[in-house]
């Protein structure tokens, strides 16, 4: 009989790469999976996919009346669906799981996307940064079985909390069609991922004033989407700075060769983006992109065995511009790490890591 998991997340589930990679993976390898996930007020039919999807609708759509009712909202559905394994990601669906499989006496899995409690939008605010401590102190100590995207994660874990971290990396799918190698004019820099805060999208768009020979592509949207739309606007950049808004998994997949320059530029706000291993930097590589990282410490740990990215110090409309003027003035360095880029993509695929994720679940309850 088939051993059925159940996965909880709050966003979207036609645009979350890393979960439609899991659950297929799994529904692959024989086990029966259901994603829940967030139905939004102009959310898309869901996309097919091999496994179960479930959207919950909420009235609230932000702040903690959302996170209430939405945790409300899955507790009660969590109850009355029949689950051999339940598994929170991150934070805001840990409670739902860690009460539902007590009550029903299930496995819990704890998947840690990301350092919670030490994302920017939660550290600025610390009345909000304390609650969620206070969560994740009393429920991750609780779940046996844990998992993170990063080694240097993974450690910080392990230590704060006390159950051990394993880690499955946010990889891509391996690309079956080499990328172009000679991509045409105009230079484009290419930013996937969500419009918050601590991205250094404001830096990236005002930086775009002295570099007029390129252009900027911002995929996804956020809390910032508005603010960063005005503030093109205001330095009259609406031509070189184009907002492609959510693209689906299959069209992003397209659109990332066509860039000469991935850019992934965290700043540090938080230990969470400090020892953050982001999916975006493994999406340039398997697309053949160079990409400008910080010198944070997972991002120099693949570039010591790869080489594969430009590394920034410190994030400032003066260093970024001078790191684009730097990369476009030096062709020869610019190819060998194109070159790198498709002989990392090798090794950097999810093929390669759907193996751990596997051993981990066979490991889970036995």
């Amino acid at each position: 009989m088939k051993r059925r998991i159940c996965f909880s997340v709050t966003n979207d589930l036609n645009y979350d790469q890393r979960m439609i990679r899991i659950c297929s993976s799994l529904h692959k390898h024989g086990y029966e999976v259901l994603l829940i996930g967030r139905q939004r007020k102009h959310s898309p039919p869901l996309a097919h996919q091999t496994f179960s999807q479930k959207r919950i609708r909420c009235w609230a759509h932000r702040g903690a009346i959302f996170y209430a009712e939405y945790n409300i909202r899955l507790f009660f559905y969590l109850l009355w669906i029949p689950v051999d394994i339940y598994c929170a990601i991150d934070l805001d669906t840990i409670l739902p799981n860690l009460v539902v499989s007590k009550l029903r006496g299930k496995v819990r899995v704890y998947d840690a996307h990301e350092y919670f409690t030490e994302v920017p939008e939660v550290v600025r605010r610390p009345s909000i940064q304390k609650i969620w401590s206070s969560i994740a102190s009393w429920a991750i100590p609780q779940f046996p079985y844990c998992y993170t995207v990063g080694e240097a994660l993974a450690g910080i874990l392990s230590e704060r909390y006390g159950p051990s971290f394993e880690v499955i990396r946010n990889v891509p799918v391996k690309t079956r069609n080499v990328p172009d190698q000679n991509t045409p004019p105009p230079f484009i820099i290419l930013y996937q991922g969500v419009l918050n805060e601590g991205r250094g999208l404001e830096v990236l768009i005002q930086a775009m004033q002295e570099l007029g020979d390129v252009e900027l592509w911002l995929t996804g949207e956020g809390d910032l989407s508005q603010v960063l739309r005005e503030l093109t606007d205001e330095l009259n950049l609406n031509e070189r700075v184009k907002f492609l808004g959510y693209l689906a998994p299959t069209d992003l997949q397209e659109i990332t060769p066509q860039a000469h320059l991935g850019v992934n530029l965290l700043e540090n706000k938080g230990l969470s983006y400090y020892y953050s291993l982001a999916n975006k930097t493994f999406d340039y590589i398997q697309a053949g992109v160079p990409s400008l990282q910080m010198a944070f410490p997972e991002y120099l740990r693949l570039q010591e065995k790869y080489e594969v990215f430009y590394i920034l110090e410190n994030l400032s409309v003066s260093s970024l511009v001078q790191a684009v003027q730097n990369i476009k003035s030096s062709p020869d360095e610019y190819l060998q790490l194109k070159n790198n880029c498709l002989k990392a993509s090798q090794y950097l695929n999810w093929e390669q890591e759907e193996q751990f994720l596997w051993q981990f679940y066979e490991r889970v309850g036995k």
